[in-house]
């Protein structure tokens, strides 16, 4: 039987970085929003961003959109609904090994 902090382990990584859990956690609550929305809400750099939203784009989290609003470059990012599921499943995870964490005996 493996303890609450073996589980710790098993979580998804793509996901559980902070950055990357706060950016998708973020597009949870809205249909999409633009780069530097999710950059002032991050607080991370234009490349750190970028950097992690790629990492999204990749696990086919996020979708991202590239366009040009009244000739200016707009970029807006959403979440896919493998990254709804995968979000969800994280949080629920999360609230699991907190719970089993506090309930575990030596």
């Amino acid at each position: 039987m493996t303890t609450p902090f073996e589980e710790l382990a098993g979580l998804d990584r793509l996901i559980h970085e902070p950055a990357r859990l706060s950016i998708l956690t973020a597009l949870t609550s809205c249909t999409s929003a633009d780069y530097l929305f999710l950059q002032r809400l991050t607080g991370l750099t234009g490349g750190n961003l970028s950097s992690h939203l790629s990492k999204l784009e990749e696990g086919g989290l996020i979708q991202i959109e590239k366009r040009f609003v009244d000739k200016r470059p707009n970029t807006q990012v959403q979440i896919t609904n493998k990254g709804h599921i995968a979000i969800e499943r994280h949080w629920i995870q999360l609230e699991n090994l907190r719970r089993d964490s506090q309930e575990w005996k030596p």
